[in-house]
């Protein structure tokens, strides 16, 4: 293909570069020119990441060809920085505001918002929802960007929180982490470039066309003579050298299916890798990836769990020993506690439904993305990869390549959104690093959105048959569950112990509910692995208790709010020993319910609402109360339950020479602010300033040790370790300065970095000293005490004392339109308590972002498949993501339930908006269709679904539930 020249002038500084006719601007831009901050994170144009401007307008440069911008001017966010300049108005309000956490759209972002505010003054709050609706966040919730834009141009201001005490535990304090971000200076793993640029080759697959399928031949012959193709490998050419793909949470009795990085016979999910192609740039790659032939034989495919589980279901795994007797259904998991069956038989109320809890598709902003660099100097290879667990991808990907540890690095550089889609080992990563170590160069791969929705887990997926009996004043007295979990076509890291410890553990929520008597069923289908997605089995689970009481109460003409309370679990009873496996640490769940009934003005709206009704309007009012577990551990307990995890977290607190401390934790931040909070855990206990402390993790050459980030345990566990840590410090300081006072180590005082002691004899040493002198004596006083080390350098395996509870009240307002099935969210207050907060704004970004997702799910998200097993839902064009105008104006409020098992007795609460969203806004929709008869619908609730069950309640037919 012909080459062009093109000359841009990018951020003011003239660029020439010589480009194909096809390429587009974005790649441009981060190819030739090493200007990343225009990101990459759709196919379709959809996403806004690459925005920049181009000739003073904005455009999403993945639209626009290099050659279409040859004599143009691009400015990217990086031009909103000029050296010495102060910061632009836009950036100090996206900063003050928290308005990104991962990042990676931030750019986009940014420049999209520029071009809006130079257009209008003070657009309003549906304006600017309505303007970033070509660009996507899945974090924030959107609604601190809005305010954000908003602020620059006047509307409001942000201000840093005032100290309201000695302390900075508490504080609002604004993120470290968005400096780099808001001047174009993040590290995505596709951003990173290989050591020897000239080494660096790329990777394209080609990936199976079918959901399940035998491959009669596969022939590379036209891949392998195409120019500038470097290698061609198929799963035939790895079978003896890399190991198939290990799942780290094994049940009792459960077969695990083989799972290899190319499928080598069968293909049992559409998008799985066949055979890939090393080539010198990624246009190249795809060609040749496309060159590749295939003979495949198409077999039966089945994707829905209920039905891939009945007898006569087309077998994803015939070859399993099980297979014969149990089908797809991989493991089977009771969960039995006192005598269901006399519950029902003295029950005066029984209540069934069948629920669905749909599958969903993660979308972190950022594809995943890996780059393995190999050093043929030293024989070591450093891998890049978008991960939530780089030390647990380390130990994995050593495992399966049988490659020696100390010789593998593993990095998570900046992380574009993970929400657990990115916690796993995948064939990817192993790949990648495989072909660097057999071509000894550097290899990358980045997925593209299509191949990161067929080729990522999933989440979710769950079909739940439910009865629920009760006495006649509402007293629940026992739950029946069958539960159908999807599993996809492999077992992914943790995917067995999201139905069953995650989800089936929970559900009986915040009640108490003697008699319980839950089946859990594990069932492989030819669709992606399914595994952990924000909240990972506790969102199914509240899903179902929550719409089960619900119903309850409709069914006895009792208020929801009024049945919650009388089958709560009392504060008294903490810590509470639940009739499944769980001790619940502490709760109040009543308070949390009085607190969000007492915002909203509980009893006033259900005056309205009847007003409204008889006036033909149809408003509902929804409620969700939710407890979760957080902070994953002891060790003890997962090996009890089949998950090889240690449950323990890594912290190592060093002081310099200089007194400047820097904090290593093994966990791995993709957007949470861990590096803010971590110093303020441990600038309180040092007496120090956060700005005196470096927070580094996510690089297991500088962490030597680490779990990674999931199920919200990054503070209650990596934060429990700093303050450990940091007071073990601390301790060995008041040594160094008891021996410098001339004091005795008991009376040495510290605050505020100066260690004082009682002044005795008149001997010449000052009554006081400074932390950095303190540091500088650890490290070259010539008379250290005996049994006294030098140095300040500190570590901890911090294993949880016990799982923290986090809980909470949500309330949902909703109107629709019973002519056409929109539904209009009026209000949405979410009341949480993870104990205290570490920092009020991260903590509310948290609870955003994961309200957003809930409400993704409940009303526009769902993964559908055809009836060959094929992904109907490819990408953005056909998968419905929420935008700034789907997602109300959210309230947030907060109460305080410490935990007795951690520091501070703080509690996670990443995952809070996900779990406790779904089921309020369902509820708050068949509250509001009650009159018509409405009794059930499954999300998502488009509004085709509610208006088809409209039609079938008004005409005598009823909705309530049905075979699948």
């Amino acid at each position: 293909m012909s080459a062009h020249h093109v000359t841009v002038t990018v951020n003011g500084e003239q660029r020439t570069a010589e480009v194909e006719a096809r390429k587009l601007l974005v790649h441009l831009l981060r190819e030739d020119f090493s200007v990343t901050s225009a990101h990459v994170g759709c196919d379709t144009t959809q996403c806004g990441a690459c925005t920049v401007r181009l000739d003073g307008h904005a455009v999403k440069s993945c639209t626009v060809l290099a050659v279409q911008a040859d004599g143009a001017a691009i400015d990217t966010i990086e031009s909103l920085s000029g050296s010495g300049d102060a910061e632009h108005p836009l950036l100090s309000a996206f900063r003050g505001h928290h308005a990104l956490q991962c990042g990676f759209c931030t750019p986009g972002m940014v420049m999209s918002s520029l071009e809006l505010l130079q257009r209008e003054r003070n657009p309003s709050e549906e304006r600017v929802r309505a303007w970033l609706k070509g660009n996507f966040c899945r974090c924030t919730g959107y609604q601190n960007i809005v305010d954000a834009i908003r602020a620059a141009d006047g509307a409001s201001t942000a201000h840093e929180a005032e100290a309201a005490g000695p302390g900075f535990f508490g504080r609002a304090v604004w993120r470290r982490e968005d400096d780099r971000h808001l001047r174009g200076r993040a590290r995505f793993t596709d951003d990173v470039r290989p050591a020897v640029a000239a080494d660096a080759s790329h990777v394209a697959l080609l990936r199976s066309p079918h959901a399940h399928a035998r491959i009669r031949s596969v022939s590379v012959d036209r891949a392998v003579k195409m120019p500038g193709v470097v290698a061609v490998v198929t799963g035939a050419d790895l079978a003896d050298s890399v190991s198939p793909l290990p799942t780290n949470w094994v049940l009792p009795g459960m077969e695990v299916p083989v799972h290899r990085a190319l499928a080598d016979e069968v293909t049992r999910f559409q998008g799985e890798a066949v055979a890939a192609v090393v080539a010198g740039d990624a246009y190249t790659a795809a060609d040749a990836a496309r060159a590749i032939e295939v003979d495949y034989e198409p077999l039966p495919a089945v994707t829905d769990p209920w039905r891939a589980a009945q007898p006569g279901a087309a077998l994803v795994h015939p070859e399993l020993g099980s297979a014969a007797q149990d089908g797809n259904v991989v493991f089977r998991v009771p969960i039995y506690a006192g005598d269901y069956a006399a519950a029902r038989e003295q029950a005066e109320v029984v209540t069934r439904q069948r629920l669905r809890n749909q599958n969903l598709i993660p979308c972190a902003l950022e594809p995943r993305s890996v780059l393995a660099d190999y050093d043929d100097r030293t024989g070591k290879v450093t891998v890049h990869s978008s991960t939530q667990s780089p030390h647990i991808i380390k130990r994995m990907l050593a495992e399966v390549l049988s490659f020696p540890e100390d010789r593998l690095r593993v990095v998570a550089p900046d992380v574009g959104g993970g929400f657990g889609s990115k916690l796993h080992l995948y064939p990817e990563e192993v790949l990648v690093t495989a072909l660097a170590i057999r071509l000894r160069r550097a290899v990358k791969w980045t997925a593209t959105r299509s191949e990161d929705f067929t080729a990522t887990n999933h989440g979710r997926d769950h079909v739940q048959d439910v009865e629920l009996c009760a006495t006649g004043d509402g007293v629940i007295t026992g739950l029946k569950a069958t539960l159908y979990a999807n599993l996809g076509a492999y077992l992914s890291g943790m995917a067995a112990g999201i139905p069953t410890a995650n989800c089936s553990l929970m559900l009986t929520g915040c009640y108490r509910i003697p008699n319980i008597h839950i089946d859990t069923l594990g069932v492989v289908t030819n669709t992606s692995r399914v595994d952990t997605y924000r909240g990972a089995g506790r969102p199914e689970a509240t899903y179902l208790i929550e719409r089960m009481v619900d119903q309850l109460a409709r069914e006895l003409s009792v208020d929801p709010a009024e049945i919650r309370r009388r089958n709560f679990i009392p504060p008294e009873a903490f810590p509470y020993q639940s009739p499944a496996l769980f001790v619940f640490d502490s709760g109040n769940y009543e308070h949390t319910l009085d607190t969000a009934l007492g915002i909203v003005g509980y009893e006033a709206l259900r005056r309205e609402q009847a007003e409204l009704r008889g006036q033909g309007h149809y408003r509902g009012i929804g409620l969700a109360t939710y407890t979760e577990f957080t902070g994953l551990g002891p060790g003890r307990d997962n090996a009890a339950v089949g998950f090889a995890y240690g449950g323990w977290e890594y912290a190592r607190v060093l002081v310099l020479p200089t007194g400047r401390v820097s904090v290593h934790v093994g966990t791995a931040d993709h957007g949470q602010g861990h590096a803010t909070s971590y110093a303020q855990i441990a600038a309180d206990v040092l007496g120090l300033r956060p700005d005196d402390i470096d927070v580094a993790e996510g690089d297991t050459a500088t962490v030597e040790f680490g779990q990674g980030t999931f199920n919200s345990r990054s503070m209650p566990v990596g934060g429990s370790a700093v303050y450990e840590c940091s007071q073990k410090v601390l301790a060995k300081a008041k040594q160094f300065a008891a021996h410098a006072l001339a004091a005795a180590v008991q009376d040495v005082r510290y605050e505020a970095g100066v260690f004082t002691a009682p002044k005795g004899a008149d001997d010449g040493r000052p009554g006081n000293v400074a932390w950095d002198d303190v540091a500088r004596l650890a490290h070259f006083v010539p008379d250290i005490p005996p049994g006294l080390e030098p140095g300040m350098d500190e570590r901890v395996f911090y294993d949880p004392k016990g799982l923290t509870f986090p809980f909470g009240t949500y309330v949902a307002v909703v109107d629709v339109d019973v002519t056409t099935g929109d539904i209009t969210i009026d209000r949405f207050l979410a009341v949480d308590d993870c104990g205290p907060l570490i920092n009020p704004l991260i903590a509310q970004g948290q609870i955003h972002g994961g309200i957003a997702q809930g409400l993704g799910q409940a009303l526009l998200e769902g993964a559908s498949y055809d009836d060959h097993g094929l992904l109907i839902s490819r990408d953005w064009t056909t998968y419905a993501f929420p935008r700034a105008q789907y997602i109300p104006r959210l309230e947030t409020a907060h109460t305080v339930t410490p935990s007795p098992f951690t520091c501070f007795g703080i509690k996670g609460i990443g995952e809070a908006g996900a779990i406790g969203s779904p089921p309020a806004i369902v509820n708050a929709v068949l509250d509001a269709l009650a009159p018509l008869g409405v009794t059930h619908l499954d999300m998502p609730l488009h509004a085709e679904r509610v208006l088809a069950a409209i039609r079938r309640a008004t005409g005598g037919h009823g909705t309530a539930g049905g075979a699948p």
